[in-house]
């Protein structure tokens, strides 16, 4: 007799995503998101039903329209009521509105590399938090050029650069409070799971892969620095 063995595994359906001019840079190549997500299926008991593929480069590609894979991903999950994996939060998108658009569409979002218990509202923290960080990027090269083009124009004028180094330093204040404003709410969920210390909350912060404003690791001084700025 012929024993038929049943997989009681979950079904889920994987979406990966690579720009073409990034493809293989800092392990978000599709190497590196398959390893991700093989080993968390492997750890979680899920069965990966079907992959859709995205090359998605330019302007532009936060709209659904933009994405056909990802639309057929959304639809194959929907279908079988399961969820969607991805290796990391911006194969999605770096663009709350997008994500918050994504979570509309009433299809569950697990993201390897955060775990399997982080909720939506938690997604959209680290979605802001993203985002914040590009713009925080973008605002201090073009700041950094627009000084330097000034401090070109203005040479020898310590009156001006007094002012341009006053300006910058608002400029910097604005965006530490900003970032401290957006990364509080992850430290109070920290907070009610128990851990207090800052030690404690800057490894935490670590293992859910959140960086500091400067996209670097977490040490108590900067956890006390943030709290301190909130109050």
């Amino acid at each position: 007799m012929t024993t038929t063995m049943l997989d009681l595994r979950s079904p889920i359906v994987v979406y990966v995503r690579v720009s073409t001019d990034r493809q293989g840079k800092s392990g978000l190549g599709l190497d590196g998101q398959r390893a991700a997500i093989a080993a968390f299926v492997q750890a979680n008991g899920y069965s990966i039903v079907e992959e859709f593929e995205e090359v998605a480069s330019g302007k532009g590609v936060d709209a659904i329209e933009s994405r056909p894979q990802l639309a057929k991903a959304l639809a194959k999950a929907r279908k079988l009521k399961c969820p969607v994996l991805v290796a990391k939060l911006d194969r999605l998108s770096r663009d709350v509105a997008f994500v918050a658009g994504l979570m509309a569409q009433r299809v569950p979002f697990i993201v390897a590399e955060l775990g399997e218990d982080v909720d939506p509202f938690v997604l959209h923290l680290y979605a802001a938090l993203a985002e914040k960080e590009r713009a925080l990027i973008s605002s201090r090269t073009k700041a950094a050029l627009a000084e330097k083009k000034k401090a070109g124009a203005i040479l020898g004028n310590r009156t001006n650069l007094a002012d341009a180094g006053a300006k910058g330093v608002a400029a910097v204040k604005a965006d530490a409070d900003a970032f401290a404003r957006n990364v509080l709410p992850i430290i109070e969920s920290i907070k009610r799971q128990g851990i207090v210390t800052f030690t404690g909350i800057a490894a935490e912060l670590n293992t859910r892969n959140v960086n500091t404003a400067r996209g670097g690791r977490w040490e108590a001084m900067q956890v006390s620095r943030i709290l301190k700025r909130a109050a």
